[in-house]
Formats: C-alpha cells, sequence, structure tokens
C-alpha cells in the first residue's frame, strides 16, 4: 500500500512540477551584447548574474584533481566572464548607474600576496589564474619572484654610507651624553680654574719681589713648586754624572784574559824551536842516506 502511495506521490509531483513549468515565462537568453540593452534594471541584473557563475566556476577551479584540460577550460571561462562583466559595468555607467570598476582588479600569489593586474578587462597582459590554474605547468614559474642577487658593494659604496654619524659627531644629538659628561665637565673645570689662580698668586708674588729690589719671602704654595722644580734639576744633574763616571770606568778597566811573557821566556821559546828544526833536518838528511844506499 506504501509504494502505491509513493508512485501515486512521485506522479503527482510530477505533475505539478510540469504544470508550474507551462505557466513559467521561457528564460531569457542573456544579449550577447551589452549596447543591446536598454534598461538600467536589466543590465545590473545581467551583471549580477554573470558575478553568479563566476563565482560557481572560481569554486569549481579550486579543486585539483579536475585534470589539467579542464582546468585551464575553467580558467578560459572565468576570463571570459570577467570580460563580459566589465562590458556591462561600462553599459550600467552609460545609463546612469554606479561605477563598480572604480576598484581596480586584485590578483593574489601562490603565497596569498595580492598583485596588481595591469588590465583589469583580462586581456593580454591582464589575464588571469584562478585556484588549481596557479600550479599549473609553466604557469607556476610566472608567480615565482625571481632570486634576487646580492650585488658586492664596492668601496665607493662603502665611502658613500659614512657621514657625521659613523664618526660620533652625533651622538649627542639625544641629550644622554650631555647629562652624563656635564658633571664631569664642570669638575675638571673647577680644579682647572683652581690651579691657574693659584700658579697666577704666584707669578704675582715673584713680580713684585723683583720690581721691589727685595728677597722675597717664599710662601708654602711657592716653596712647593720651587722644591719640586729644584729636585727635578738636581735629580737630572746626578743623572748625568752617573753617566760620565760609569763611562769614565769603562774605559780605565782593561781585563787581560792571556798573560803576556817576558824577555827570558822569549829566548827560551826561540832557542827550543831552533833545536827542533835542527832535528828535522838531520833525521831528514839520514832518511835520504839510507834511501840511497839501498
Amino acid at each position: 500500500m506504501a509504494r502505491n502511495e509513493e508512485k501515486a506521490q512521485s506522479m503527482l509531483n510530477r505533475f505539478v512540477t510540469m504544470k508550474n513549468e507551462e505557466k513559467r515565462k521561457p528564460k531569457e537568453r542573456r544579449p550577447y551584447l551589452a549596447s543591446e540593452c536598454r534598461d538600467l534594471a536589466e543590465a545590473d541584473r545581467w551583471r549580477g548574474e554573470i558575478l553568479r557563475e563566476i563565482g560557481v566556476k572560481v569554486a569549481e577551479i579550486q579543486n585539483e584533481g579536475l585534470g589539467e584540460h579542464r582546468l585551464r577550460d575553467l580558467n578560459d571561462e572565468i576570463n571570459k566572464l570577467l570580460r563580459e562583466r566589465v562590458h556591462w559595468e561600462r553599459r550600467i555607467v552609460d545609463l546612469g548607474g554606479p561605477n563598480y570598476s572604480r576598484h581596480s582588479a586584485k590578483m593574489t600569489d601562490l603565497d596569498g600576496n595580492i598583485i596588481d593586474v595591469p588590465n583589469p578587462s583580462g586581456r593580454g597582459p591582464g589575464y588571469r589564474y584562478f585556484g588549481a590554474a596557479k600550479k599549473l605547468p609553466g604557469v607556476r614559474e610566472l608567480f615565482e619572484k625571481p632570486p634576487e642577487i646580492r650585488k658586492r658593494r664596492t668601496r665607493y659604496d662603502i665611502y658613500k654610507r659614512i657621514d657625521a654619524s659613523y664618526y660620533g659627531y652625533r651622538d649627542d644629538e639625544d641629550g644622554i651624553l650631555e647629562k652624563v659628561e656635564g658633571p664631569a665637565e664642570r669638575e675638571m673645570r673647577a680644579e682647572a680654574i683652581a690651579e691657574w689662580k693659584r700658579m697666577d698668586k704666584i707669578r704675582k708674588e715673584a713680580r713684585k719681589a723683583v720690581k721691589s729690589g727685595e728677597v722675597a719671602a717664599v710662601r708654602p704654595a711657592a716653596a712647593e713648586i720651587l722644591f719640586e722644580g729644584e729636585e727635578d734639576v738636581v735629580e737630572e744633574e746626578r743623572r748625568i754624572e752617573r753617566e760620565k763616571e760609569s763611562k769614565q770606568g769603562r774605559e780605565q778597566e782593561f781585563v787581560v784574559h792571556v798573560p803576556l811573557p817576558d824577555e827570558k821566556e822569549i829566548e827560551r821559546r826561540i832557542v827550543e824551536k831552533k833545536k827542533e828544526e835542527l832535528l828535522n833536518m838531520y833525521v831528514s838528511n839520514d832518511l835520504l842516506e839510507q834511501q840511497n844506499r839501498s
């Protein structure tokens, strides 16, 4: 029983569907040329239909298992729809509608980086690749960036980067160095001023003594300076004297490593030498005589 009801229901459903299709108007076909459309609402509707078709095909082209030929065909169809969309957008502008092509089309590479398309119409250099079509042979190379060739810097390039900062002339522009060196600079300046005043006071006292012709009393500060100068002179004189004494001592001292013979020793050695020569001559004569005899 249930099976017969299912059959009737399915037949009824088919009948109702057929009647609805008969009542419906025949499906309108999109005009081949956008210039044939005279109605702004119709042009906007056709543009929306193109966008839906583009969305369906873009979703389909994401499947890498479709094969190379199908992916290339889908990519060509999407680019064709993009060109058609541009025509309809221009027609909408001509009919007084909004300008949908104000924003330029964007394209991404395999890493997801956005690439500007030179020609949004899709022709020539503006041809776009979608989904798995980007990984097709010969297409992947278009999205790969050429390796950057690192050029070796020349001596001119190195010197060109040298400026005042390289030599440290701008180190105090941040104000940190000034805060650190400020107290030390003031302290050194105060010490230098105090030393100059002390020496100036001593010089003034010495000038007064010279002008008056009297023997000036040596005050503690002046005595310290005079004592230091006198001590240096004395030390220098002592050093010169020590050098002279050491030089004279080296000239006077002479060490004889071999004892020199006296006159008797010389005569004795001469006599021994003559005796040795006579003995050698006598022996040589005897040898010659023996040879002659033999």
